[in-house]
């Protein structure tokens, strides 16, 4: 299990700063550029697992980049070049401090949530008589405010964000705009696939001339929940769970071993079995999202080859 990247420490030229987020780690250089390492960290209930997955951030940063070219018609986004299979560079942006969360049925987070009795999320009134994996009568946004490395985000309402300044009127309505049609053509993409994509969160930035783009990842199976479209309307009739691809998985693992993120709780031990599992299951969910075998890069030096390829992308540009 050593063949994993879950921290980086380049020195990029030009380098000005960097940031380390849950699982992706953000280098600014001069010359408004970023560089962009999806690490091989896995990140469940906020909380960074102590091991890193083989392939994770390969896979990452695969399908995001790929969703992103397949959006860029009707969103802007931040993206220049993919010079490795970990890494993406783009536009520097000021990123805003808010996930833009769409849901198009009622799970994960949202049915923990209504199973509580509450009926209303993040200022959206949740219709009564839902069962867990219905679909919504319409998708609704729910945004939550982005959390440092290892703090919970937490639920906030369009109104909050308004109120509190987090991001403008103006601005906010663009973000919204953007998210739904978004979630537009990815239920299109994922339909394509013999998929339903259920939800997903967005994040969007500003570039240095005010431009708002989307940044970060997009449609992928950590900022995203799928289903399999065949059997879902039998197995919601039945009362049956439905079968999915996201790292749900993981989350209900570590539920079975008395883990959800909250205080005084201790991370379960990852066996290199279940590690193993969890990579291929991570290989299982790309070939399905993007429709393409997944080809594994060479892990022998993860950090040499990324190092290599970026600088003789930077030295090129």
């Amino acid at each position: 299990m050593n063949n994993t990247i879950t921290d980086t420490n380049f020195n990029f030229p030009g380098q000005l700063s960097i940031y380390k987020g849950k699982v992706r780690e953000v280098y600014t250089l001069a010359n408004d550029i970023m560089v962009m390492i999806a690490t091989d960290r896995l990140s469940a209930f906020d909380v960074v697992m102590p091991k890193g997955i083989p392939y994770k951030g390969q896979i990452l940063n695969q399908i995001a980049t790929k969703m992103m070219a397949d959006t860029s018609d009707i969103v802007p986004n931040w993206l220049l070049a993919t010079p490795d299979p970990n890494v993406a560079i783009g536009h520097a942006c000021e990123p805003f401090k808010v996930e833009m969360v769409i849901r198009g049925y009622m799970s994960g987070h949202a049915a923990r949530e209504y199973k509580a009795g509450k009926r209303m999320l993040c200022g959206v009134a949740l219709p009564e008589g839902l069962i867990e994996n219905d679909k919504f009568p319409e998708p609704i946004i729910t945004p939550a405010t982005k959390a440092e490395m290892g703090d919970h985000d937490e639920d906030i309402s369009r109104e909050d964000i308004l109120k509190r300044g987090i991001v403008s009127e103006e601005d906010y309505s663009i973000l919204e705009k953007y998210t739904k049609d978004l979630f537009q053509r990815g239920t299109e993409i994922a339909a394509e696939r013999g998929l339903i994509l259920v939800d997903t969160k967005y994040e969007f930035g500003k570039t240095k001339d005010g431009k708002i783009v989307l940044i970060d990842e997009i449609h992928t199976p950590d900022s995203s929940r799928y289903f399999y479209t065949e059997g879902y309307t039998e197995r919601q009739k039945n009362g049956a769970m439905q079968k999915q691809l996201s790292k749900e998985f993981v989350r209900q693992w570590l539920i079975s071993n008395d883990f959800q993120g909250l205080e005084g709780q201790k991370v379960p031990e990852m066996s290199d079995d279940y590690i193993t599992t969890v990579s291929d299951r991570y290989i299982e969910l790309y070939e399905n999202i993007v429709g393409e075998s997944f080809q594994k890069a060479n892990i022998s030096d993860i950090q040499t080859r990324i190092e290599t390829n970026v600088l003789a992308y930077l030295n090129k540009s």
